[in-house]
């Protein structure tokens, strides 16, 4: 497939996502990193979100919980390039039972060739990248010409 180049903006649209027995910690570290994800749009599943908004003060946009369809409104952001970086901590050693939704989340953050961390210091590298605060390109597929090459 061919692709095409998009810039990501300075001021990131960033999902925040975990599992429960990550939400601790991912509260936490939104705490240490606050005064640069205040600067950013931040977008949570439901309880998450709930979490990082009591405990640190950020705006943040709550979407539904993961298990009620959280995770795949943060795909469906993904795929219509509204979402930019995916801080995902999630639980590798619990059973979930939405881990199918989980698995297509991820799967929509590579296709979509956007920024995923999936534990702590994973995220500490992303969010203390040079270019953070900065455009970003990056090398997104062609959808539409390869649609376009299926209906010829």
């Amino acid at each position: 497939m061919q692709t095409i180049i998009q810039t990501l903006p300075k001021q990131k649209n960033i999902a925040l996502v975990a599992h429960d027995g990550k939400k601790t910690a991912l509260k936490n570290w939104c705490f240490t990193h606050k005064s640069i994800l205040h600067t950013h749009n931040l977008y949570a599943t439901g309880t998450t979100g709930l979490v990082i908004e009591k405990t640190t003060g950020l705006c943040v946009e709550k979407l539904l919980s993961g298990p009620m369809g959280g995770d795949q409104q943060i795909g469906a952001k993904i795929a219509e390039h509204q979402i930019h970086m995916l801080i995902f901590f999630w639980d590798p050693l619990a059973s979930q039972p939405h881990d199918p939704d989980v698995k297509a989340l991820l799967r929509l953050a590579a296709v979509w060739n956007i920024p995923v961390a999936c534990n702590e210091v994973t995220a500490d590298i992303l969010i203390s990248s040079q270019v953070m605060d900065q455009e970003v390109s990056r090398n997104l597929p062609d959808y539409q010409s390869y649609l376009a090459t299926r209906l010829d």
